[in-house]
């Protein structure tokens, strides 16, 4: 249930679903993400769905993982100073750590990020910073990022996330109410240049925290 041969079918199973970036396929190879499950779907954790984590809140796909940070690393740019919006259980950030040495990662339910930081800890990733806060408000004391990816969907664009993105900084993010759709947001001098992908299926941008 955990052995390489199970890990390295769902990297096949990746790169037949199209995803390419050899960078973004080691990172998820380097992750046990039956450590980030519950107990009970450890034998579920290489499937390519996602899973339950209590409070509402998922552990995404593989595939949307692998996705976004693809989605923010096309044309062979580094993510730099990335941040997380809705870290959960820290299985992204924990991916996003074997990409980038500066992983920012909220979350808004602090039972959630008690979870996080022991499952960061028991793969010993240590470099990752966690904050319990207000994801649409982003992490000000932090900025700028070069990258932000958010995994969970809002009817807009948080406009401190956008003010907090970099120069020439990537944002990735489900938008929709009833539908969703996964944006790439480019800032590009003034100017925001929308990309639109796939269709997802996303737990809700809340505000507040717990």
């Amino acid at each position: 249930m955990t052995s390489q041969r199970t890990r390295a079918r769902m990297i096949e199973r990746l790169r037949e679903q199209g995803i390419d970036d050899e960078d973004v396929l080691a990172a998820i190879a380097a992750i046990p993400r039956h450590v980030f499950v519950e107990e009970a779907l450890a034998s579920r954790a290489y499937e390519d769905t996602a899973l339950p984590l209590g409070f509402a809140q998922t552990i995404s796909q593989p595939y949307v993982v692998a996705r976004m940070i693809e989605a923010l690393c096309a044309g062979g740019r580094p993510l730099g100073k990335t941040l997380e919006i809705g870290a959960g259980c820290g299985y992204q950030a924990a991916v996003l750590a074997q990409l980038t040495d500066e992983v920012y990662a909220v979350e808004r339910i602090a039972p959630l990020l008690a979870k996080a930081k022991l499952n960061l800890r028991a793969i010993k990733q240590l470099k990752v910073r966690l904050k319990h806060a207000d994801g649409r408000l982003g992490l000000p004391e932090a900025a700028p990022f070069d990258s932000i990816i958010v995994a969970a969907a809002a009817a807009r664009v948080p406009a401190a996330l956008v003010q907090q993105l970099a120069p020439g900084g990537r944002m990735i993010m489900p938008l929709g109410v009833a539908t969703q759709q996964l944006m790439l947001i480019e800032k590009q001098g003034e100017a925001l240049v929308e990309t639109r992908l796939d269709a997802v299926r996303f737990v809700p941008l809340l505000t507040g925290v717990e």
